[in-house]
């Protein structure tokens, strides 16, 4: 194996998910041109060897780059960086969200997308899509007040604040990722006592109803700040999870 090859993939260090650090690493490699189109990428034992981790974590990591375009493999000769690497697609899948700390980035991304969207949609907003969105808080209400996590409903309540928007891209983005951009395998809901729970369903009634009644309002500047204060808290919530289990 050239010497280059080994310096590119020395570089690459460990972290709680293995697998989306060694695809993050390899990404990165390609995306600054260390790995040029058409390099032939190090065996699977060299991978394991400069980095330490496990053959299935490095079939895993390769797996997830040529799912997006990145590399190519061809029978016999191992794996080789795509002619044009350029990603053609972004998503997030489940495989993505094996920590807090990934949570925590999707809901940073949501936040730059949500805090715009909300401003639009009290902006442009039609009592179609009002009637739509109390349609979709409803059915969150009566989720959350059954003890369920609510995720479904609550990720429908905010794309029809997108699709409020009026700008068919905003619906259409979150549609690439379903309602994954609700992490619930992490609310931990069932380690919660009944009183914990009860105020979690009480918190995030009031969070999503102060969203709802700025946008029917017409208030562009409170349904930025409820929905910023929104995602902010859940970030939080998911902090004090993720500090209390280190």
């Amino acid at each position: 194996m050239a010497d280059k090859d080994n310096a590119v993939f020395n570089t690459i260090q460990q972290a709680p998910n293995l697998r989306s650090n060694l695809a993050d690493m390899l990404t990165a490699q390609i995306e600054s041109g260390d790995l040029k189109p058409g390099q032939r990428l190090p065996t699977e034992q060299a991978i394991m060897i400069a980095t330490g981790v496990s053959r299935t974590i490095v079939r895993e990591a390769l797996a997830a780059l040529r799912a997006k375009g990145l590399i190519t493999t061809r029978q016999g000769l191992g794996a080789f960086v795509s002619n044009d690497p350029t990603p053609r697609s972004f998503s997030i899948i489940p495989n993505d969200l094996q920590s807090i700390d990934e949570v925590l980035r999707v809901l940073e991304l949501r936040m730059g997308v949500e805090y715009e969207a909300a401003g639009l949609a009290a902006l442009r907003r039609t009592q179609e899509d009002i009637d739509r969105m109390q349609d979709r808080l409803d059915a969150l209400d009566k989720a959350l007040e059954e003890g369920g996590y609510g995720a479904q409903e609550d990720y429908a309540f905010h794309r029809s604040i997108l699709v409020a928007t009026q700008n068919s891209y905003y619906g259409r983005l979150f549609d690439t990722f379903g309602n994954i951009m609700v992490p619930r395998q992490w609310a931990r809901l069932d380690k919660m006592t009944s009183a914990e729970r009860k105020r979690h369903a009480a918190r995030m009634r009031r969070e999503h109803h102060a969203i709802f009644a700025a946008i029917r309002d017409r208030d562009e500047p409170a349904a930025r700040r409820a929905i910023r204060s929104h995602l902010s808290k859940s970030a939080a919530r998911f902090e004090e999870l993720r500090d209390a289990t280190v």
